[in-house]
């Protein structure tokens, strides 16, 4: 769904209130003077027992309260602003600047899928800190909607040089050249964004970029947007998570070429032209398409997982390196070989509210992450257990020197199962897919330090 439709201009206020108790039932009048239908009360009693249940700060003084109901309609959103800021659990610390309130049907099926994609949207700072220093709410809505399309504020994309030209013109003869089914562009290069005006493939491209928002110009010009993020300055870092992710989708096949264009994470230049035969690259792990995935794991489920992982590979947790292991679909079978190690913290909560797909969880696994043992989540995302142990055993598979038990319980328990599993490294943060017990390595290995 476009966000932007969602958003109307008469359900964004300047909030008073600096409670959050306060602050949704300006927002609930506001929504109600316009839908008479609306019964205000059940429904502010659901946002705030939501609120005691588990907090809806996403951070960066941003608050997304939620709630499904009989609603009438599939969505009704209401934005406010508070220059003070307004109270988050009644602490001092943490005061949201900029309240989001989504109101859902309860018959609404994307739901998760709206959440995360408002949560995205606010994660970018920049654009964050232009919303709570607007002038006044119009000013707020105009760059609310700029932001929607790709247009964040204060970054000013960067005119493509004469060499950036050129390269792209060669990009597409060596594509040509090369019998490419597609060109594969990395959108990072760009820090404000890639000048999609001095762009016009003459075959399908595909663009991958850490955030795509929605109704961004590029979906006029490129076939597909692939949204991985790269925490890595390498050339073409985020090539092998785009091409799986496009894999999962179906946006390529497992016998396609590409022609991936690139260059350093922010440098505003194109420097390296590649081709990757997809079958080539993935011939160690899978032997045709249908062996990518479990049949009953979602696509957005595994680019999720793989989400999360990376993160917590790279920022580890308070500072510290974190391991953990993630076991993906097949979950009727994969509980014979599973064992708690601890009380579950998932057990008896909603399974909307302990899906991996909600935006809320992130800090949540995160947090969970430091448990020792797997997390156990359905293919729908569903987060099933924390803290399990993988009691799945191979004696016969090898894997490389160094590794530990988590990958390989995640060998293991592949090969007794149809399910897939991601490992993050405590050593190295290294973020590794295992399928049928082969391994393939997603992100490189962070270089450690010496203490001396």
């Amino acid at each position: 769904m476009r966000l932007e439709k969602l958003i109307a201009r008469s359900r964004i206020i300047e909030l008073r209130g600096s409670t959050m108790k306060s602050v949704l039932g300006e927002m609930l009048d506001v929504c109600a003077s316009r839908f008479a239908d609306l019964k205000k009360e059940p429904l502010l009693r659901g946002l705030l027992a939501r609120e005691t249940t588990m907090t809806t700060y996403l951070g960066h003084g941003v608050s997304l309260p939620h709630v499904r109901a009989k609603l009438g309609r599939r969505y009704l959103m209401a934005i406010g602003r508070s220059r003070s800021g307004v109270k988050i659990d009644g602490g001092e610390e943490e005061r949201a600047n900029l309240v989001i309130m989504l109101l859902a049907d309860e018959r609404s099926r994307d739901y998760l899928q709206v959440l995360a994609s408002i949560a995205r949207l606010v994660k970018e700072p920049e654009l964050v800190r232009g919303l709570i220093e607007a002038e006044d709410v119009d000013q707020l809505y105009e760059r609310l909607l700029a932001g929607l399309s790709g247009m964040q504020v204060r970054r000013i994309p960067s005119k493509q040089s004469k060499m950036n030209r050129l390269m792209v013109r060669e990009a597409e003869h060596v594509a040509k050249g090369a019998d490419c089914d597609a060109i594969m562009v990395m959108g990072d290069t760009f820090s404000g964004g890639i000048d999609v005006t001095r762009w016009s493939p003459k075959m399908k491209s595909i663009l991958v970029t850490n955030n795509a928002p929605d109704g961004s110009d590029v979906f006029t010009t490129f076939a597909e947007v692939i949204q991985v993020r790269s925490f890595s300055p390498q050339r073409l870092a985020q090539v092998r998570s785009a091409v799986l992710v496009a894999l999962t989708r179906g946006i390529i096949s497992f016998t396609d070429r590409l022609c991936c264009i690139g260059g350093v994470l922010g440098s505003n230049q194109f420097d390296t032209v590649c081709v990757v035969d997809v079958e080539r690259e993935f011939q160690t792990l899978l032997t045709g398409q249908s062996d990518l995935l479990p049949d009953d794991v979602k696509p957005e489920v595994f680019e999720r997982v793989i989400a999360v992982a990376t993160e917590l590979g790279v920022e580890g947790r308070e500072g510290k390196p974190v391991g953990c292991l993630f076991v993906i679909g097949a979950t009727s079978q994969v509980e014979k070989y599973t064992k708690p190690l601890v009380l579950n913290p998932f057990y008896g909560y909603k399974d909307e509210d302990r899906n991996i797909l909600n935006p809320f969880m992130d800090e949540t696994v995160k947090e969970f992450s430091t448990i020792d043992g797997a997390f156990v989540i359905k293919g729908d995302g569903v987060v099933l257990s924390a803290g399990t142990l993988i009691q799945a055993t191979d004696a016969d598979h090898l894997l490389p020197s160094g590794l530990g038990s988590r990958h390989a319980a995640a060998a293991a328990i592949t090969l007794e199962t149809p399910c897939i599993a991601v490992v993050v490294s405590a050593s190295t943060g290294q973020v590794t897919l295992f399928r049928k017990g082969v391994m393939l390595p997603l992100t490189e290995k962070k270089v450690i330090p010496d203490p001396n």
